[in-house]
C-alpha cells in the first residue's frame, strides 16, 4: 500500500488489488443503506381498505363494458323452476285444511281416529312426510277383535308421492288405526277425514278388468299423467291384493298390500302420485283363483304443458335467446 498525506497526516491507501473488492462490497451494501428508514424519516404506507365494486346489472340487461366484451348475451336470462308439478286452488285449500288437522306419528307409534255415527260410511285417510320413507299399518276396526281391512303401505319419498287411499267404514261405530312401524328417524304425518272425501271418476267406473286369482295386470302411463285413481273391488268375496307403482325395472316406488273381507261393501279406491317419466301400475291378486276381483286404474290428472320447458340437471332450467 502507499502513504498519502492529506492535512499534514499520513494515510494508507489500499494496494489496487484490493480496492476492486471493497468496490464491489459497497455497491452491494448501498441498496440497503438508502432503503433502511430512519426514525425520523419513515415511510408510513396507508393501511390496506375493502373497495367495493359497482353492482351488476340485472340479468336480461347489461352495461357498455359488457356489451363490448360478451356480444350477444344480453338476452341471457337463467331462472329455477321446480321439478313438482303445479297444484290447483282446490288442491291447495285441501293441502291448507289437511295441515292443520294432521298428527306427526312418530316411528313405532300408534295413532287412532273414532267415528260414533253410522252416517259416516267412508273416510280419507292421507299419510306424507317430509321426503323420508314411509312404512305404516292401517287398520280398520269394527266391534272387538274384528278388523274388516287391513293395508300395509310403503312409499320410498313420501312428500312427491304421498299416500291418498278412502276405506269404507258402513254400519258404524268404526276406528282407524294408524302404526308407524318405520323407525325413530323416519316419523309421518297422518289426517283422516270424512268430509271431502275423493270419489272414483265416471272412467274409473266404467273400465273395469277382471284379474283372476294368482294373475296380474299392469297399466303404463306416460309423463304428462300426473296422478291415477285404482279402484278394486270383488262380488262380496274376500279381497286380497298387491297394488305396486314402479318407476323402472324392479324399482317399487309405492307398495300397497291389501286385505279386504268383502270386496263389494268395503271396496278399494286409491290415488297414485306419479311424477316423472316410466310410472307403471301393477296390480296383483294375491288370493287363490277361487276369489277374482275386479280392477280398474286410469288417469286422473294429466299435465299438459309437461314437454314445453327443458329440464337439464334436475331442478335447473335454462331458458331465453342465447345461441349456442
Amino acid at each position: 500500500p502507499s502513504t498519502t498525506t492529506l492535512f499534514g497526516r499520513h494515510h494508507l491507501q489500499p494496494s489496487p488489488s484490493r480496492r476492486l473488492p471493497m468496490l464491489f462490497a459497497s455497491l452491494i451494501v448501498a441498496p440497503a443503506l438508502l432503503l433502511t428508514p430512519s426514525g425520523s424519516t419513515a415511510l408510513r404506507m396507508p393501511s390496506p381498505m375493502m373497495q367495493l365494486r359497482d353492482t351488476a346489472a340485472p340479468i336480461g340487461t347489461s352495461t357498455t363494458t359488457d356489451t363490448a366484451n360478451y356480444q350477444g348475451t344480453a338476452n341471457y336470462q337463467g331462472r329455477v323452476v321446480p321439478t313438482g308439478r303445479q297444484q290447483s286452488i282446490a288442491q291447495q285449500a285441501r293441502a291448507k285444511q289437511a295441515q292443520e288437522t294432521e298428527i306427526l306419528v312418530q316411528g313405532g307409534s300408534l295413532r287412532t281416529w273414532s267415528y260414533q255415527s253410522p252416517s259416516v260410511d267412508q273416510v280419507e285417510v292421507d299419510l306424507s312426510t317430509e321426503g323420508r320413507p314411509l312404512d305404516a299399518d292401517i287398520e280398520l276396526w269394527h266391534g272387538p277383535d274384528n278388523t274388516p281391512v287391513k293395508m300395509r303401505v310403503y312409499v320410498e319419498n313420501g312428500e312427491m308421492r304421498p299416500f291418498s287411499a278412502v276405506i269404507a267404514t258402513p254400519r258404524g261405530p268404526n276406528t282407524v288405526a294408524i302404526r308407524n312401524i318405520g323407525q325413530l328417524e323416519f316419523p309421518f304425518a297422518a289426517n283422516v277425514a270424512s268430509d271431502k272425501v275423493d270419489n272414483p271418476s265416471a272412467a274409473c267406473l266404467s273400465k273395469s278388468q277382471t284379474i283372476q286369482g294368482g294373475a296380474l295386470r299392469t297399466y303404463p302411463f306416460e309423463s304428462s299423467v300426473d296422478s291415477v285413481q285404482v279402484l278394486i273391488k270383488t262380488d262380496g268375496r274376500p279381497l286380497n291384493s298387491r297394488i305396486e307403482l314402479l318407476q323402472g325395472p324392479n324399482n317399487n316406488k309405492q307398495v300397497i298390500e291389501l286385505y279386504t273381507e268383502d270386496g263389494l261393501n268395503r271396496p278399494f279406491f286409491c290415488t297414485l302420485r306419479t311424477p316423472g317419466s316410466g310410472n307403471v301400475v301393477r296390480v296383483v291378486n294375491t288370493a287363490p283363483v277361487e276369489f277374482p276381483m275386479a280392477a280398474s286404474v286410469v288417469a286422473h290428472e294429466i299435465n299438459n304443458n309437461i314437454g314445453s320447458d327443458a329440464v337439464l340437471g334436475g331442478d335447473v332450467v335454462i331458458g331465453g335467446d342465447l345461441s349456442w
